[in-house]
């Protein structure tokens, strides 16, 4: 049974959320709050997978209330869900950044109040935020490091790990992951190379997080397209609420194909990695805060082919998931994995890959 605890100032709303939550037996709210502080008390009281979070609400707001709920010992996954929170929205970006795994927006473009729209999608969200969790929260030894990407026939070897020069950045990142992104970013300046973004966002809030890196960093940023040629110097996010592969164009440069594959948050951070792990020369892959394992067999599969790996530090992530599963993973192929902060990593990209240390 999955713990739901639903936060929101409105008697209504509490009612109606209860009611789509437990509507198919499988999860139970077991606790419901009218404000900030008491959602506080009752997570670390109650401990639920899940907090179901309005955005504004009398004392202290849904942002301030998700910054807290990450610093519990065992944080329970937070699912926005507001009027505020429409996709494209600068109080998404905010949720995200502080530690909402994911948001819903209560409203429609025509009608106010939507309780279709929350009916057809919060119970979805909330089962796979709640699956995150729990895998993340196993013990050392359960299911942690993921397997690396098996060859492609029975009789053929693993791929031979390359190396000598890079020729792509390739960076997953999720809970946390905006403001982390920009702190990489902001330190490693302009990189020789081109560099590609996979952050898990709805299709509507890519061109808010393009500004939000652009106005944070000063570097030139841009939103992925269906065939464009990433640039040297040139930072591209992959699209939200798809996924992004990269391929060889015929110049020897890089193409990008979009296209949404058959995993449960976009864009995935495992599909890039691996289309970087079958045509990049050498990549330098970066992991950064995240709930779940998104990116682990990705970082195993360019481990395997000598690619670079860094992966932000436990104690500077919102939620350590991603980067920790993605390290265990890599090291499990015999990789060396560098870990630190945002800023010590973009640091460090900037120095493996300046013009004397391209070829490492």
């Amino acid at each position: 049974m999955i713990r739901v605890l639903v936060v929101d100032d409105s008697g209504f709303m509490r009612m109606a959320l209860k009611r789509i939550i437990e509507a198919e037996g499988d999860l139970k709210v077991v606790g419901e709050a009218a404000n900030g502080s008491a959602a506080l008390e009752l997570a670390a009281k109650l401990r639920p997978d899940v907090v179901a979070l309005d955005l504004e609400m009398p004392g202290l707001d849904g942002l301030a209330v998700t910054e807290r709920l990450m610093a519990l010992p065992l944080p329970p996954a937070v699912v926005m869900v507001s009027h505020h929170t429409r996709e494209g929205s600068e109080a998404a970006l905010a949720a995200l950044a502080r530690g909402a795994a994911d948001y819903l927006w209560k409203g429609s473009a025509l009608s106010g109040l939507d309780l279709g729209q929350i009916d057809r999608e919060l119970r979805g969200r909330l089962r796979h935020w709640a699956a995150q969790r729990a895998r993340a929260l196993l013990p050392e030894g359960h299911g942690r490091a993921a397997p690396p990407l098996p060859p492609p026939g029975p009789d053929l070897p693993p791929p031979p790990r390359r190396a000598g020069r890079c020729d792509v950045v390739v960076l997953g990142a999720s809970t946390g992951g905006p403001d982390a992104v920009a702190e990489f970013l902001l330190a490693s300046g302009p990189l020789p190379l081109p560099c590609l973004v996979a952050q898990h966002m709805p299709a509507e809030l890519g061109p808010e997080l393009v500004r939000h890196l652009a106005a944070r960093t000063g570097l030139a940023v841009r939103l992925g397209e269906r065939g464009l040629h990433p640039a040297p110097g040139e930072v591209v996010v992959l699209p939200g609420g798809t996924d992004g592969h990269l391929a060889r164009a015929a110049d020897g440069g890089f193409l990008l194909r979009l296209a949404v594959g058959p995993g449960p948050v976009h864009p995935s951070v495992d599909l890039l990695f691996h289309s970087a792990a079958l045509v990049a020369q050498r990549a330098l892959a970066v992991v950064l805060t995240g709930m779940g394992r998104d990116g682990a067999a990705g970082a195993a599969a360019l481990a395997l082919r000598g690619a670079v790996l860094l992966a932000q530090s436990a104690a500077s992530c919102v939620v350590a998931g991603m980067p920790v599963a993605a390290a265990e993973a890599a090291r499990a192929t015999g990789a060396v994995v560098e870990e630190g902060d945002p800023a010590a990593l973009g640091r460090r990209a900037a120095a493996l890959l300046a013009p004397a240390m391209l070829r490492l």
